[in-house]
């Protein structure tokens, strides 16, 4: 292929590298074919390669391709956080300054550069009741009982979740999964297993988040971004906390350090957070 492209591989939701979920973000994409972005996607195995297109939108400031190693995706969280950060580190000027649009799959997608983190608007999320089936199945898979769901419901935000609330943070951090039931029991068309539970009063973080993807070859995701926007769909319907914004911890459990921020303002749901640059240099194709 002879093309010597920029790459990038950012750390996603923290602000000190290795803690955070990684994206290898490829630059001037354009002359790569969707064959060429799967074979690379492969071959840096992380949860997310992204490749960095001119937008054919004239509203949208650069066009988005997401990949996982096996597929590509309309809309990811923490890849449109990682290459936003990667963008502007490129030099991109936003049309609108302390806003980004970016063109992907899902559509269009709404950023905001607020000191020094990024944030999307989630794209609006479609919920639906879980089965009794798919409950008892997720429930098993996790170790859990159904008793012990507070809520449930399956949620799509371009990826889909089965996300269920536990009674407490510290449920969720001493779930273990069996890797080959959480497959099983994901719902067909739907991604993996997002769970979470809400801290005690006075910590760091108001939510304790865990996904759990198998089916897409990602056992535990470090820190997600569309899942965790599936918690917040689910937070916002119940009302389980009560305010307008809040933090999410993820990845403590297999040794990151993540935070998401989430914010509800005027019907919208903004998720997001930091991000720092790993690696940079070219890619040979």
């Amino acid at each position: 292929m002879g093309e010597r492209l920029t790459f990038r591989q950012v750390d996603v939701f923290t602000g000190v590298p290795f803690k955070g979920n990684p994206v290898a973000v490829v630059h001037d994409a354009d002359r790569l074919t969707q064959e060429q972005m799967q074979a690379v996607a492969r071959w840096t195995n992380l949860s997310e390669t992204t490749f960095v297109c001119a937008p054919s939108d004239e509203r949208a400031d650069y066009r988005l391709r997401i990949f996982t190693p096996a597929r590509e995706l309309p809309f990811a969280g923490h890849p449109t956080v990682g290459s936003a950060h990667a963008v502007l580190r490129g030099g991109l000027r936003p049309r609108t300054p302390g806003r980004l649009v970016q063109e992907c799959g899902q559509g269009l997608v709404d950023l905001r550069v607020e000191g020094g983190r990024i944030f999307f608007r989630l794209p609006e999320p479609s919920l639906r009741e879980p089965t009794s089936e798919e409950l008892a199945a997720a429930a098993g898979a996790l170790g859990v009982s159904t008793a012990e769901v507070l809520a449930a419901a399956v949620i799509d935000v371009g990826p889909v979740w089965l996300t269920l609330q536990l009674k407490d943070a510290e449920a969720v951090r001493t779930l273990r999964p069996e890797q080959a039931r959480v497959a099983a029991a994901t719902p067909r068309g739907a991604v993996g297993l997002t769970v979470f539970g809400v801290e005690m009063e006075g910590a760091e973080s108001q939510l304790e988040v865990r996904s759990f993807a198998p089916v897409e070859g990602v056992p535990e995701d470090p820190v997600c971004g569309s899942g965790n926007g599936c918690v917040a769909a689910l937070v916002r319907r119940g009302g389980l906390l009560g305010r307008d914004s809040y933090v999410a911890a993820q990845g403590r459990c297999i040794g990151r350090d993540g935070r998401v921020e989430v914010v509800f303002e005027d019907g919208a749901i903004w998720v997001g957070g930091r991000a720092v640059t790993c690696v940079e240099g070219t890619l040979e194709t």
